[in-house]
């Protein structure tokens, strides 16, 4: 559909009453919530969740949301625009039907730039209604980085903003145990809240804070460590025009997201009276231990992509969904998942499976385009921590590895015969012949490669497949140990090398 650029932008005059109602009531709302991050995730994620808390009428606070980098800066002036709303399209799969829902979010009380106005951020510690901090950053913004504090100069770290912001309301309180904070990371980094804490001790001691600060940090304030999921696709490649001219407006924040959603937090279950997830329905959990939920997510579902990735490569897939519809791969994920993995993984085997069957629908999402060369990149090490713990399981237990596993190894390895380019990087073909581009560290691609080349100058006595599955395995810089020392490993690969060259030429 043609752009319309007529239509009035998202505004509180172009909503419903209800709308409006829930917009107004918001507003009026005291800021209980700082939000670190102003991207895609946490509005389909978070906000949404305490949007249904309130139309629900379990909670009765307001966000303030800030971004964790410069960069950020149009799209916190787009939610000013707009005065803190956007529209959430869900739409999936629930049970094997297509569902599609819109809602309009607002949660947002305020939306300003840190680093345009400093003390407004650092005011916010100052409010006996602040509560609680979430944040997504990334990986890499959740990381402690030397700096030096300069008197009225915006921290360029978030573990540093962290810090000020908590100093000033250690002091702005006198250091009153009652006045800590709950800080919820939601960045996809392991025990995040914990090395939220770190970081800001760290900093701490780096600008010299008084010790007794550090000591109300540790003992007033939460860092909950806590397990997302869900996958929130953004602003749609397509369709928008379609809602603009259904709904009679635009929508600058449109965003978009898939039915599942999940969320463990480590921590007491009376907390969801200060934050209502439970009490609204929805998929949060207050638990004691991450570890079973971290262990089942890498392994089945990190699992199954890491499995369907080199294959579906080789075979010229370009999606994941291409792989759970073809006639043989959707298969052999599923059975791989369902016979080889889940037995590996020391879980309620009932539990796990009922989380594989969700998996498995949020793989044929028709609305989400997740491509395979994305999940790709570093292979290495994803297999390493997704997959190979399953194989190494059988091994471990004096048990014959199972083919699937056997093939998913092989696949993978063969995806990384490559020829190095002029300019570093690395390229391999399908089985079909096509190019590919191998994204990873340059110097365990380059040992990979070198395998290869060195297996087929060999004149051992093995076949071809066979000295050539040794040579790879026994990349010890690869693997962290000498896999060609697992008796008949070698051979095993060897044969599904063999398989994956004649089943697919």
């Amino acid at each position: 559909m043609q752009r319309d650029d007529s239509r009035p932008l998202l505004n509180p005059n172009v909503i419903t009453e209800e709308q409006r109602h829930l917009f107004e009531s918001m507003k009026a709302s005291p800021v209980t919530v700082l939000q670190v991050g102003e991207g895609n995730f946490l509005r389909g994620f978070v906000d949404w969740m305490l949007h249904e808390c309130r139309k629900q009428g379990l909670f009765a606070g307001s966000v303030a949301v800030t971004q964790p980098r410069p960069a950020g800066a149009p799209k916190i002036e787009a939610l000013r625009k707009q005065e803190g709303m956007y529209t959430l399209v869900t739409r999936g799969l629930e049970k094997g039907e297509r569902v599609e829902r819109q809602e309009l979010i607002s949660v947002f009380a305020e939306a300003f730039d840190p680093y345009s106005d400093w003390e407004r951020f650092l005011k916010l510690a100052e409010s006996p209604d602040l509560q609680t901090i979430v944040s997504n950053t990334t990986e890499a913004g959740l990381a402690y980085r030397a700096e030096d504090l300069v008197e009225g100069v915006p921290v360029a770290s978030f573990p540093g903003k962290i810090t000020l912001l908590l100093y000033r309301r250690f002091v702005a309180f006198d250091g009153a145990e009652n006045r800590g904070l709950i800080l919820l990371p939601c960045e996809l980094l392991e025990r995040n809240g914990d090395e939220l804490r770190r970081c800001v001790l760290q900093y701490s001691e780096d600008w010299g804070l008084p010790e007794s600060f550090r000591q109300w940090v540790i003992r007033s304030n939460r860092f909950l460590n806590s397990l997302v999921d869900r996958i929130v696709t953004g602003y749609p490649e397509e369709g928008a025009e379609a809602w603009f001219a259904e709904w009679g407006y635009r929508d600058a924040l449109l965003n978009t997201a898939e039915p599942y959603h999940f969320w463990a937090i480590e921590a007491e279950p009376e907390l969801d009276e200060l934050l209502p997830f439970r009490q609204a329905g929805l998929n949060v959990h207050w638990v004691e231990d991450l570890k079973p939920y971290q262990l089942r997510k890498v392994r089945i579902l990190n699992g199954a992509h890491t499995l369907m990735t080199p294959i579906g490569i080789l075979l010229g897939l370009e999606q994941v969904r291409e792989v759970m519809e073809h006639k043989e791969l959707g298969g052999f994920v599923r059975q791989t998942v369902e016979s080889d993995i889940i037995p590996a993984v020391s879980l309620p085997a009932g539990e796990l499976k009922e989380f594989a069957a969700e998996v498995f629908e949020r793989f044929g999402n028709p609305f989400i385009r997740h491509k395979l060369s994305d999940i790709a990149m570093n292979s290495i090490s994803k297999f390493k921590v997704r997959l190979l713990p399953s194989i190494l399981y059988y091994i471990d237990h004096g048990e014959r590895v199972p083919d699937r596993l056997l093939k998913g190894f092989a696949a993978l390895l063969r995806y990384y015969k490559t020829d190095k380019l002029a300019d570093g990087s690395f390229e391999g073909r399908t089985l079909t012949g096509k190019r590919y581009t191998v994204r990873d560290d340059a110097a365990l691609a380059e040992a990979l490669s070198s395998a290869w080349s060195s297996a087929e100058e060999d004149n051992s006595g093995l076949s071809v497949q066979h000295r050539t599955a040794q040579r790879l395995l026994a990349c010890t810089f690869v693997w962290d140990r000498d896999l060609s020392a697992v008796e008949g490993l070698a051979e095993a690969i060897g044969i599904q090398f063999d398989q994956l060259e004649e089943r697919y030429e």
